[in-house]
């Protein structure tokens, strides 16, 4: 969610994965189509490395998941293994969740894309710089809103959700986001209007930049979260319960919640700084950065988004997909970064043809994209922060290795 780590948010070199590898027999696990045996040695051996302390990887196109296999360990001092099975928040790819969900909500006629997004919140948001424009339900959704995240938004909110205290030679790192205890937590508009309100103890003027609203892309978590609550406050209905419904009700997703009391602990993983135990977190701002789920229901995820994007899904219309895939943006709006572009809450690497999200929060990093030529997808899951030199060197490793499917 906050790019907390050597991996988040940053696309490197999506060409490495497009090699062609030979096809072997296969050994199929979801599908008598995927080359297993040949992969299973390629991510066996980048595991024993020892960079990452367990891991997914998820290869899909829009028949459904192709391979999907664990790696290594959920719990090291247990010796439980990562499998297809295991749990754990996968940060910002939480916010492709918001972008279906909001389309969701405007076809079933709760809100429109443009509505300024003080029509649906219980209280007023305006740019300061800018107080005649109105900020629009497309901007929050594009990061164009002039919202953007402050050091008051970050450290307020994570709590440290069993008051463990974090080892103190992980403190420069972490402290951040263990510093307020569980009992910190409060609802997402309770939140968001502490964080928006002007008269409220957590409001910083700088929650707004100096561009006006719709010019300039400026990654929010925040503003992303703000969107989850113009949904929120549509529907009548929390944005957690709106999604089960939606979304994970419909795509079978049991494995998969916001919440960390309607997660199935047993199947959690741990979280580390390489083998440095993570305590657990709760982030308050939960949208954008804090679904809880497995490969196996994030896989069934992007296949139906693959479907959407093919005109075939079933979660929303054609026109509804089109919109969340489409290019929003001119290039003005990037400062002259190239070859890319912004659906609605999913990101465009145009040069690779690729759509999708990453994630990095403490001790979970993630890539989910998925090929617009070759209609293939790619997720990669992890329990594992890394120091270690070679670290990303073994992450894309791991990444190129799921692209070599034919």
């Amino acid at each position: 969610m906050k790019n907390t780590t050597i991996f988040a948010l940053v696309l490197l070199c999506f060409a490495c994965g497009e090699q062609k590898t030979s096809k072997t027999e296969t050994a199929p696990q979801e599908s008598n189509q995927f080359p297993t045996d040949s992969l299973d040695y390629k991510l066996d051996s980048l595991y024993q490395i020892g960079i990452f302390n367990g891991f997914t990887g998820t290869v899909v196109d829009t028949s459904g998941i192709l391979y999907n296999q664990g790696f290594g360990y959920a719990d090291i001092a247990a010796k439980k293994p990562y499998t297809k099975q295991t749990v754990i928040n996968i940060a910002s790819i939480s916010k492709v969740f918001i972008g279906v969900a909001l389309m969701k909500a405007q076809e079933m006629g709760l809100l429109n894309l443009d509505d300024p997004i003080n029509k649906h919140l219980p209280f007023a948001v305006s740019n300061p710089n800018f107080p005649n424009e109105l900020i629009t339900i497309r901007q929050l959704a594009t990061h164009t809103s002039s919202i953007v995240d402050t050091e008051t938004y970050m450290e307020t909110s994570y709590t440290n959700n069993e008051d463990i205290p974090i080892a103190n030679h992980l403190l420069e790192r972490y402290e951040t986001y263990y510093q307020n205890p569980s009992d910190q937590w409060k609802p997402l508009n309770v939140y968001m209007q502490q964080l928006f309100n002007t008269e409220a103890s957590n409001y910083d003027i700088n929650i707004f930049n100096n561009t006006k609203p719709g010019a300039i892309f400026d990654y929010s978590n925040v503003g992303a979260a703000l969107c989850a609550l113009v949904i929120e406050s549509a529907s009548e209905q929390p944005f957690y319960e709106f999604t089960q419904e939606h979304i994970f009700d419909p795509l079978k997703m049991n494995a998969t919640a916001w919440r960390m009391q309607d997660a199935d602990t047993i199947q959690y993983s741990k979280l580390y700084l390489d083998t440095n135990l993570l305590p657990y977190y709760t982030i308050l701002s939960y949208p954008d950065g804090a679904l809880i789920t497995s490969s196996t229901d994030l896989g069934n995820f992007l296949v139906e988004w693959m479907k959407g994007y093919s005109g075939k899904g079933t979660l929303l219309s054609r026109a509804s997909y089109h919109e969340i895939f489409k290019s929003q943006l001119p290039d003005s709006a990037f400062g002259g970064k190239e070859n890319f572009n912004v659906g609605l809450f999913s990101e465009k690497e145009l040069a690779y043809s690729v759509i999708g999200h990453t994630g990095g929060d403490p001790g979970t990093n993630t890539m989910m994209f998925f090929d617009t030529e070759k209609m293939q997808g790619r997720i990669f899951i992890t329990n594992t922060d890394s120091d270690k030199e070679n670290s990303k060197e073994v992450f894309w490793g791991i990444w190129d290795a799921l692209g070599t499917y034919e």
